[in-house]
């Protein structure tokens, strides 16, 4: 392990962890970034581009310090553990504190602070203000929502012939993970912005879940509908189809949120920050299929 790493990327073998490896590769030399993983059997696919991997797990604070050891900049990747959220990532604050982090990044959800979705966003302002009481350098990557949180349904909508949801003429503003990925890969990499900076990020254009069953139908050939749900009973379908409860809970709770806006937004700054248009989310959807 090199004693001193410019970057270090949490969450490294995760979907979003992964793409910002792969961005920074493209930006800075593979010496000066880090992977941290949970477990070692995930380190070989990341040592093979180069990277130095380091293990620690969000629970285990003293592993945490000593992977952070000589990194400059680091970026936090929400933990996958709904519910765990709050208390890993502090661990994780603290133990950047302790090991002399410079900056950290932290991704947390479109308008956190005055999100109507009640799930999701509560962890990640608790994460939000541990990073503001820290005394660390730190920016707020408020990420919207994923396409591909949709276009993992696709199979599943062209065998049922249809689309559910609970989010009536919501509007979401997705971008793809690796729109994401790229955005933080160029703010932990580029020139520091001021402590505390907060960047809304969002795809360029939106669409309803009836726009995106009909450029489904479109696109496959398939009519597929769309039948929108009291938030209980989509809640409940999912889990039916064997989602696990807290996730069902979450998704629902997300797309309720979405119809009252929650995962619609205007702002440009994804795009301003990439350079170039947003992923367009019908091109995700072809990709898809």
């Amino acid at each position: 392990m090199s004693d001193t790493l410019k970057y270090l990327v949490t969450g490294a073998s995760g979907q979003l962890g992964g793409l910002v490896i792969d961005a920074l590769l493209a930006r800075v030399p593979a010496d000066e970034v880090g992977a941290l993983v949970r477990r070692p059997e995930a380190a070989a696919p990341l040592e093979a581009k180069g990277v130095s991997v380091r293990v620690a797990s969000y629970d285990d604070p003293a592993a945490l310090t000593a992977a952070f050891a000589g990194v400059e900049r680091l970026l936090l990747v929400s933990s996958s553990e709904v519910g765990k959220r709050a208390a890993q990532h502090g661990n994780v604050i603290d133990s950047a504190k302790s090991a002399g982090v410079g900056f950290i990044a932290y991704t947390s959800i479109l308008g956190a602070d005055s999100s109507p979705l009640t799930v999701l966003p509560a962890e990640h302002m608790a994460t939000e203000q541990a990073l503001a009481a820290s005394g660390l350098t730190y920016a707020l990557l408020r990420n919207g929502w994923y396409t591909e949180n949709y276009t993992m349904g696709v199979p599943t909508a062209l065998e049922h012939g249809g689309m559910i949801g609970t989010i009536g003429d919501g509007r979401v503003s997705s971008a793809t993970r690796a729109d994401y990925a790229e955005a933080a890969a160029i703010v932990l990499s580029g020139d520091l912005p001021a402590s505390g900076t907060v960047y809304e990020l969002a795809g360029d254009t939106s669409y309803s879940l009836p726009d995106f069953a009909a450029a489904l139908s479109e696109l496959s050939g398939k009519e597929i509908g769309y039948t929108d749900m009291p938030p209980e009973a989509y809640q409940a379908a999912l889990i039916g189809a064997g989602l696990p409860a807290p996730v069902a809970e979450m998704l629902a709770d997300s797309e309720k949120g979405a119809a009252q806006g929650g995962l619609y937004s205007e702002d440009k700054t994804l795009s301003t920050l990439l350079g170039r248009p947003t992923t367009p989310w019908r091109d995700t959807l072809a990709a898809a299929l």
